[in-house]
């Protein structure tokens, strides 16, 4: 027999499970509607962060990396969903639709990944200088290849300071642009109260010039001197083997396999997104990434560290529609 039934509290929990995705700013730009069976991913247009992410690459992201987190919950309860992407051409906002496929047990790798979902954390911190073995790099690249996308690992120093470098380009040429730092203020939060924005909690210190990689100003105190980011940071390029939407999708869900197997292995990541929002200096990164076809569609630092606090979402019936959205 196929399918399953799906009641009101099973889409309200796979809800609750899909906005644990993270998102730039932590902006949550997706909706969810269900109909019958089916449950359907919308962008949010409103949410969209018009100057760091004029052309919605962010919004498709974020929610490419939704759709996994409820791909994930459903298959770990034994009762898969089908995915398609963008399902209809003249409607590009409704970015996915789930359906009802036949019952069959999780594979280990999502039963386990299900349950990191609640605690995957973006961490700002700096991390220990502690070497991430070969060995779990071929974790987080497998991830990554599981979701048809590639991760690349920057090794050595000369090509992680090239990056640093990209990195550092990008954020300035941001800041130059009218209306970044106030769009930047706008989704910044002195305290863990609201249900979306970075709470300084979670943002980091403030960057400092001696940093390798450049970190946005989120307005943090500055870091005690001892408090120092690694000197040896293990650098990797999440890229897309195309850059349509679809593609931005496939993206966003490979992006939160690798973060969900990041955290299956006790390790840490900060993204560092500035260089894909630079269209000149993405350029400049795909061609460090050893890519001719492949797309960077983010920048990972990836290491050990303290865990950082969990940040807030806007309840699931915030983000659920009786109806398909205008």
């Amino acid at each position: 027999m196929t399918g399953h039934r799906l009641d009101d509290a099973t889409f309200t929990a796979a809800v609750t499970s899909a906005i644990r995705a993270p998102s730039l700013h932590n902006s949550q730009p997706w909706r969810f509607r269900r109909e019958g069976d089916t449950i359907e991913v919308w962008a949010d247009r409103t949410r969209q962060l018009p100057t760091a992410d004029p052309d919605g690459w962010a919004v498709r992201l974020a929610c490419g990396a939704a759709i996994l987190n409820l791909r994930l919950y459903f298959s770990a309860q034994g009762r898969p969903m089908s995915t398609a992407l963008l399902p209809d051409p003249d409607t590009p906002d409704l970015l996915a639709r789930l359906r009802p496929a036949p019952p069959e047990s999780a594979t280990p790798e999502d039963a386990v990944l299900a349950t990191k979902i609640d605690l995957r954390r973006s961490n700002r911190a700096p991390f220990a200088d502690a070497p991430v073995s070969l060995t779990e790099q071929s974790a987080l690249a497998a991830a990554a290849h599981a979701e048809s996308a590639d991760l690349v690992f920057v090794t050595g120093m000369r090509a992680i300071t090239d990056i640093a470098d990209l990195v550092r380009a990008a954020d300035a040429a941001l800041g130059s642009k009218p209306g970044y730092t106030g769009e930047l203020t706008s989704w910044t939060r002195p305290d863990s109260a609201s249900s979306d924005g970075v709470p300084l909690a979670a943002a980091g210190p403030a960057p400092a010039p001696h940093e390798l990689l450049t970190r946005r100003d989120f307005g943090g105190p500055d870091a005690p001197e001892h408090h120092r980011y690694e000197g040896h940071p293990l650098v990797a390029v999440l890229c897309s083997f195309g850059d349509a939407p679809r593609d931005q999708l496939i993206a966003g869900a490979a992006l939160q396999r690798v973060l969900l197997t990041a955290t299956q292995l006790s390790l840490v990541v900060s993204m560092l997104s500035q260089p894909i929002e630079v269209p000149s200096v993405r350029e400049q990164l795909r061609v460090l990434a050893g890519g001719r076809v492949s797309i960077p569609q983010m920048v990972l630092r990836i290491g050990f560290g303290v865990p950082a606090p969990k940040t807030a979402r806007r309840p699931a019936q915030a983000v659920i529609d009786d109806h398909a959205p205008h």
